[in-house]
């Protein structure tokens, strides 16, 4: 298990988790989120091969439509 930041707060997520299994793992898999690390966007096409790391800040956001 490693530490990240996700939206502020502490997170345990397992030593080789990727974005996608993070985003899996949040329940998120299908829905419209965008994510950074490091204050850097991360291309949905890229979640597979990034890797995430101790002390990582990562970022999900959500897309809610309304009005």
């Amino acid at each position: 298990m490693i530490e990240i930041e996700l939206n502020g707060a502490a997170h345990q997520v397992a030593a080789d988790l990727n974005v996608e299994g993070l985003i899996a793992s949040l329940s998120l898999a299908g829905k419209a989120v965008a994510v950074a690390i490091n204050r850097e966007i991360v291309p949905r096409a890229q979640w597979q091969q990034r890797q995430l790391q101790p002390a990582d800040r990562v970022d999900v956001v959500r897309a809610i439509g309304g009005g």
